[in-house]
């Protein structure tokens, strides 16, 4: 991807929260299987938009 300023980075940050995160079945599952702590190391760890979510984050720090 081409570098991208802040501004830009978070805007794709939030577009990829609101299309694939906001209402995610996967996670509401985990999260009343074994709580939000289970439910966003998931996220974090194993989702694809957890991973792109990381790589944005690297780009910002």
């Amino acid at each position: 991807m081409k570098n991208l300023n802040r501004k830009e980075l978070f805007s794709h940050v939030e577009t990829l929260l609101v299309q694939y995160c906001d209402g995610c079945f996967v996670h509401q599952q985990f999260k009343k299987e074994g709580g939000r702590r289970l439910a966003h190391r998931f996220c974090i760890s194993q989702c694809t938009v957890g991973e792109k979510l990381k790589e944005y984050g690297k780009r910002l720090t």
